[in-house]
């Protein structure tokens, strides 16, 4: 077994690291004061060609693959939160649909305008009623005069106001009394979609989370990605790449506690020496040292079993339901070991537990990881 990266993993790496630390990283606690949406960093990541990154040249992408996706959302998580799920979501949940389902003539209209960040990805599954039981849809997508009339709700849904476009799911139509579940293409400019921006939330307060309501909203049906009632096994694909950028934003948000702590351990003195001379505290650090590694591994490991063309279900679910439960500890930790500081602001510890108990509901919650590791055990 090679845990090398390649030379141009290590590449993305230094260059997106440079990039958190000194463009994303410093605005992060403001960011999470006003809810201002990061577009500039947006603006930048295109220019910098990782808005497409592992998508094909064709199409305006870089070409890189699933472990290059997963440091780059580790890197902008480790930084702020917000940045890094909506760039796990933009890619994972905007694009990769588009690319795994789409015609060729989707992909050439709608992947350059995500690869270069001209539109934001967006993905609208989540419905009031329709949360972990996502075969719960309640939007419809009727047929009239060559055209889908799409009517319904979906909630929870990040960067669609920044996306000109994005892919749904709707009921459009029943098979042997069962709903028939199919992913429309939308434009989010279509007359009666209206993308609403007004959840008050307990953390990522800089990423964009949206309702979108849709009234008789017309759609030629050539707009259909994919086949027709594979809508379902569509998401549960898309779900399953995204609980690798869920699973590597876990690891960046736990990395960024461990190091405030590290670093907060041998600043403070306490009864004449360094915190990070009390074994107390040293066991504690290596508790959440050893967790964020295991964490990462997972979440490589599934990089890399998708990279083959191998099956990942089970280790995505794996990484994303380890990797978020382990954020959570460290994010706690590393406030214990700040004391009554790690309650303020400014020091940042509780923003990491704030956006990181995202991880453990978002693309899955965790009994679901649970249910779907149980069920490719054979139970």
């Amino acid at each position: 077994m090679n845990f090398d990266l390649s030379q141009e993993q290590k590449l993305i790496l230094r260059t997106i690291r440079e990039f958190a630390d000194g463009e994303v990283a410093p605005g992060a606690i403001e960011r999470d004061r006003t809810k201002v949406f990061p577009k500039e960093i947006f603006d930048t990541l295109g220019e910098l060609g990782m808005l497409g990154l592992p998508f094909p040249e064709e199409y305006g992408g870089a070409g890189a693959d699933t472990i290059s996706f997963a440091i780059v959302t580790e890197e902008l998580s480790r930084a702020c939160g917000s940045t890094g799920i909506t760039y796990s979501a933009h890619i994972s949940l905007g694009g990769a649909p588009i690319d795994l389902f789409g015609t060729e003539e989707q992909k050439l209209k709608y992947l350059p305008q995500i690869c270069s960040g001209e539109s934001l990805g967006a993905f609208g599954l989540t419905e009031p009623n329709a949360g972990s039981d996502a075969g719960g849809t309640l939007t419809q997508a009727r047929e009239q005069n060559g055209s889908f009339i799409i009517n319904g709700n979906k909630c929870y849904i990040t960067n669609a106001s920044y996306a000109k476009f994005l892919a749904l799911t709707a009921v459009t139509g029943r098979v042997d009394g069962k709903k028939e579940i199919s992913a429309i293409i939308v434009p989010t400019d279509a007359p009666g979609f209206t993308v609403l921006d007004q959840y008050e939330k307990m953390g990522l307060h800089s990423s964009n989370t949206t309702e979108l309501v849709l009234e008789d909203v017309e759609v030629p049906q050539d707009h259909l990605l994919g086949d027709r009632g594979n809508g379902f096994k569509q998401f549960l694909a898309t779900l399953d790449g995204g609980r690798i950028g869920i699973g590597a934003m876990a690891v960046g948000i736990a990395q960024a506690a461990l190091d405030k702590a590290l670093i907060y351990a041998k600043e403070r003195k306490q009864f004449g020496k360094a915190l990070s001379e009390f074994q107390a505290i040293q066991f504690k650090l290596a508790d959440m040292a050893m967790k964020v590694e295991l964490a990462r591994n997972m979440v490589y490991k599934a990089a890399w079993l998708k990279d083959q063309g191998k099956p990942f279900g089970k280790e995505a679910s794996m990484c994303k339901l380890y990797a978020s439960e382990i954020c959570m500890e460290v994010a706690s930790q590393a406030i214990q070991i700040h004391g009554g500081y790690g309650y303020m602001k400014e020091y940042e510890v509780e923003r990491y537990l704030r956006d990181g108990k995202l991880t453990e509901i978002g693309e899955g919650a965790s009994e679901i990881q649970r249910m779907v590791i149980a069920r490719h055990l054979g139970c």
